[in-house]
């Protein structure tokens, strides 16, 4: 069933859930988390173990994985008064200077510097909004700062220290390119393995990157969700992947995007006349109503309420199908967002 756009309200992706629903750690292996199956054209929800995911997906389908990799965004360091702040890295410039949010008792002011430790420091320069622009004084490039003295940047709503296994589990096993604060979080349920296994199925694997900001855990703020402004981030998808779409699509097969970072770049490339290859900003927004040009199919994990993307599922599987698998996976203990069980829409 169409949502008309018209009509949206933010209560409209509202859901209570149980607080220890929500996932602090992950599960033991990446693929024995729980999937949700939905199909769009069956009202049939369908419990299954990530693993299983080959099951639903058959030869001359394609798979499209984001291939962004997360640096450690955020550190520690205190103001010249002596006052803590914790910096988080939103993105990185090629010129050096970093976007960050800037958490503190009191808001720090321009020109001030913020010491890390005793060989490091940095000078706000800049303020654009609720973002502050930094610019290290060190030899080291600012990645490599972040690789040196940063910490995972675990979300918000995971309520502990990040630690060494974090290291590792929160990021995916085909992260390639630095430049993400958060990881797409549904491709961290695929061993290689499985996506082997995958292959040898007969299953195409393509890439593409998109690097997430903090402003994916942005809430909407606005009850007519179209009012809502949306964080920008920057997004690659290659002429050879287009190309690849493209045959699979004319083949018979499905498009199946692993996380929405995926259909908002997919669907990116095709908001123009053609379906090209797309490098660049992307700030596009998809809720109910939005017609879709390439993707058939999603995997993604289970979404905080009165999001952005939660509003992106409830435009590919209608409003009443996402808050009824909702409702199905909090009865049956489903762990939620980003170290979290998945679901799978078909």
């Amino acid at each position: 069933m169409k949502h008309p756009s018209s009509q949206l309200s933010l209560d409209d992706f509202d859901y209570e859930l149980p607080r220890e629903l929500i996932a602090h750690e992950p599960t033991s292996q990446r693929d024995a988390s729980r999937l949700l199956v939905v199909t769009r054209s069956q009202q049939e929800l369908i419990d299954k173990t990530f693993s299983q995911v080959t099951e639903f997906l058959q030869a001359g389908d394609l798979l499209i994985l984001n291939d962004t990799k997360v640096f450690p965004a955020r550190l520690f360091a205190s103001k010249e008064s002596g006052g803590k702040i914790e910096i988080l890295a939103e993105r990185v410039f090629d010129d050096g200077i970093v976007k960050v949010q800037l958490k503190s008792n009191r808001t720090p002011k321009l020109d001030s510097l913020l010491i890390v430790n005793d060989e490091l420091s940095a000078q706000i320069i800049g303020r654009e909004g609720d973002f502050f622009l930094l610019k290290f004084l060190s030899e080291l490039s600012a990645l490599e700062i972040f690789e040196k003295y940063g910490h995972v940047p675990l979300p918000p709503y995971i309520e502990r220290e990040d630690n060494l296994q974090d290291k590792s589990r929160y990021q995916t096993v085909y992260a390639q390119k630095p430049g993400a604060v958060a990881a797409p979080t549904a491709g961290l349920h695929f061993t290689e393995t499985l996506l082997q296994n995958l292959s040898k199925q007969g299953v195409g694997v393509d890439y593409i990157t998109l690097h997430v900001g903090a402003g994916t855990f942005k809430p909407v703020q606005v009850n007519n969700p179209q009012q809502h402004k949306m964080h920008a981030e920057f997004t690659q998808v290659s002429a050879q992947t287009c190309a690849r779409v493209m045959q699979a699509k004319q083949q018979g097969g499905r498009i199946i995007a692993v996380g929405t970072t995926c259909v908002r770049a997919l669907e990116s490339a095709a908001n123009k006349r053609t379906f090209s290859e797309y490098i660049g900003e992307t700030d596009i927004f998809i809720y109910p109503g939005f017609e879709f040009k390439v993707v058939d199919g999603l995997i993604t994990n289970f979404h905080l309420p009165r999001s952005t993307l939660l509003m992106l599922v409830s435009a590919l599987a209608g409003c009443e199908k996402i808050k009824r698998a909702y409702r199905h996976a909090i009865e049956k203990r489903y762990r939620f967002y980003s170290y979290g069980d998945a679901m799978m829409i078909l």
